[in-house]
């Protein structure tokens, strides 16, 4: 079984996206949001029939885990009561999905992390997620201000409160930022791989799994630039006297495939452990053409798993075993349909 680790909901009907806006315009009147649209089976299934399903089917997958789209969480957008409602918005679209084509997907959650506030609102929503919508785990969002980095560190005691709501219910998170409003850092090519580095540094700093052994976190996009400095990081864990990073963090932290090129899996498979690789795509998500090089999609990553040179056990495990383990809820929901 393929199952994709990294799936965003993109190509989410355009009434969606369009309340979302109706709703910021709404909030900068000073007035409240309008009701959300109803929005038709029919019109969901052709957003996800014509797009991920399709392109799942092509090139061979079987399952994606999946969540709202990362660009538009834009936690920065709005106030505290907009965050929570569009997280809500946004999740409840997802269980639909979910719903419609239960065999192939299954819901991670945003977290509605307005800056400045306190986690509250955002544990009741990872907990209404997953016990109420059956989701098994969620999106965290280190940079809520996107792009300005004005947020603690994850190692605060500040993220305290949904890691220990995350080790209850013993679903992972991916760490993943939104949109970017500092014209120094464009979304996709800066952004996200700044703030996978920067989460990685952030954590061989403190001590965070001394406190959480069983917290589990995905580095999204390959684990950004670590695995190309790996060296760098085990000597920085070295002078901050910290234990050799296979003790310090690889129990904890697991990287997706989400790399665009064969040199970039050929070097991940290389340098970090098999067990803490999981199989990602992020499609249909940050580049979306065709490589002139080899006439395949860039986001096409199985093609670049399965051109890996490990053995087929290492790759099985990277396809379906590391995420099983990553995800215990999933591998429930998989063993009682009896796979």
């Amino acid at each position: 079984m393929i199952i994709d680790c990294h799936g965003h909901y993109t190509t989410a009907p355009a009434l969606h996206n369009e309340w979302r806006e109706a709703q910021l315009t709404a909030y900068a009147a000073g007035k409240p949001a309008p009701a959300y649209p109803e929005i038709a089976d029919s019109v969901i299934r052709e957003s996800i029939e014509t797009n991920q399903l399709r392109l799942l089917k092509e090139r061979g997958a079987d399952m994606t885990i999946f969540s709202p789209r990362a660009s538009a969480m834009a936690h920065h957008e709005g106030n505290a009561q907009i965050s929570i409602e569009w997280a809500q918005a946004c999740n409840n679209l997802i269980k639909r999905v979910v719903d419609l084509y239960p065999e192939t997907f299954i819901g991670v959650c945003q977290l509605p992390q307005f800056p400045g506030t306190d986690l509250t609102e955002s544990v009741k929503e990872l907990e209404r997620a997953v016990n109420e919508l059956g989701f098994i785990g969620c999106n965290l969002n280190p940079d809520p201000s996107g792009g300005n980095w004005n947020s603690l560190p994850l190692t605060d005691r500040y993220w305290y409160p949904i890691y220990e709501k995350m080790v209850e219910l013993d679903v992972p998170a991916m760490i993943h930022v939104s949109s970017s409003c500092n014209l120094n850092f464009h979304a996709t090519g800066a952004h996200y791989i700044n703030a996978d580095t920067t989460a990685f540094m952030q954590l061989i700093q403190g001590d965070l799994f001394k406190d959480f052994p069983t917290l589990r976190f995905i580095i999204p996009h390959g684990g950004g630039a670590v695995p190309y400095h790996w060296g760098r990081y085990r000597g920085l864990a070295d002078m901050l006297k910290k234990p050799n990073l296979q003790d310090h963090l690889m129990n904890n932290v697991f990287f997706d495939t989400c790399v665009y090129h064969q040199p970039g899996i050929d070097l991940l498979v290389d340098v970090i452990d098999n067990k803490n690789i999981i199989f990602g795509s992020e499609m249909v998500g940050a580049v979306r053409g065709i490589d002139p090089q080899t006439g395949n999609y860039f986001d096409d990553t199985k093609r670049y798993v399965d051109s890996a040179k490990i053995s087929t056990e290492e790759k099985r495990s990277i396809f379906e075993g590391n995420v099983r383990k990553v995800f215990p809820r999933l591998n429930a929901a998989l063993i009682a349909r009896g796979l």
